[in-house]
């Protein structure tokens, strides 16, 4: 279906100054290359508004308050893994007025907040933090060849607890790594097994705990 085009105000002009040059509404059309009913409506709206201007139409009323937008925005920032049901349901409480996922999710938009996955991290008390340091620290300036006297394992971890990774936060652009948007957790939180090889013919297995069993 063609979509019609929007006449410019200069050519709207021209059809109401040929029409008061005494040309008829078909020819003043055939100068335009528009149809007969477009010069005619142009010719009324000048006859009773003194002008040709295309009017302003009204958009969609919007359904929430600015006010309401900024407690959806403020309610996922204070509870970043909060999903769209809670916030249509807090808002419903807060208002007395349903609102529709959809609504939220734009509002949300425009307040620059996406659901992402959050950064998942070890959490590390005190005394790993100062150890982890300072291995870095003394290990820094280390050259290719005192590497090589390092045994590398290659290890794979098999977790026993099925983790489908599907838990998203609210967050802005170019905040991933900001404390608020880390969750921290162990990524095997219950009995796993780890299967390390130190070599071709080597193979040892050792049980993993979660930190709960220890």
């Amino acid at each position: 279906m063609s979509r019609r085009s929007r006449l410019p105000d200069p050519l709207r002009w021209r059809a109401v100054g040929s029409m008061e040059m005494g040309l008829s509404q078909a020819d003043a059309g055939k100068r335009l290359n528009v149809s007969r009913s477009v010069v005619l409506r142009l010719w009324d709206q000048y006859q009773s508004e003194d002008s040709v201007s295309r009017r302003h139409v009204p958009g969609r009323p919007r359904v929430t308050k600015p006010a309401e937008d900024s407690f959806l925005a403020l309610s996922s920032r204070r509870r970043r893994s909060t999903t769209v049901p809670l916030l249509v349901a807090d808002h419903f409480v807060a208002s007395g007025r349903r609102i529709s996922a959809t609504t939220v999710r734009r509002r949300l938009h425009n307040a620059d907040l996406y659901a992402r996955r959050p950064v998942v991290c070890v959490p590390l008390n005190g005394r790993q933090r100062r150890a982890r340091l300072c291995w870095a620290r003394e290990h820094v300036s280390w050259i290719r060849q005192q590497w090589t006297s390092v045994l590398f394992t290659d290890e794979s971890r098999f977790t026993l607890e099925s983790d489908s990774g599907r838990l998203l936060i609210w967050r802005e652009h170019r905040t991933r790594y900001h404390q608020s948007n880390t969750l921290e957790r162990h990524s095997y939180r219950g009995g796993g097994i780890m299967v390390g090889q130190e070599s071709h013919s080597v193979v040892t297995l050792t049980c993993m705990c979660s930190m709960e069993e220890l």
